[in-house]
């Protein structure tokens, strides 16, 4: 299980897919509210004139020597729910990002967000 504390160090570093396929770096670190644990990441992916924030699971993620490696092909996770750079995640798309990768969702706390950047 990767902690909250070791991904945060990781900022920047490489997000890789099952085969070492470089998806793109890095950004943020989502923690599950209910749990307090990483739950997902986003990734700086695009051009550099047009990058946007993708969102990988980290379940069965693991850390390499400067990179890290999440269990979703390149493909899936271009194709996933993003954000603008500078964008917030709206609570109402959690659900799209869960489902995207075929995961259960269920609301945080009394309704409110199961996601909070970490």
């Amino acid at each position: 299980m990767i902690h909250s504390a070791d991904i945060r160090e990781w900022r920047n570093r490489d997000v890789v897919d099952p085969k070492g396929r470089r998806i793109g770096a890095l950004e943020a670190v989502y923690v599950d509210t209910t749990t307090d644990t990483p739950s997902m990441a986003t990734v700086r992916t695009g051009l550099p004139t047009r990058q946007r924030l993708v969102f990988v699971p980290l379940d069965e993620a693991t850390l390499g020597p400067g990179y890290v490696k999440v269990a979703h092909s390149r493909g899936l996770v271009k194709k996933a729910p993003s954000i603008g750079m500078d964008d917030v995640l709206p609570a109402e798309r959690e659900a799209e990002i869960f489902q995207h990768y075929d995961k259960a969702y269920q609301p945080g706390a009394e309704h409110g967000r199961r996601l909070a950047r970490g």
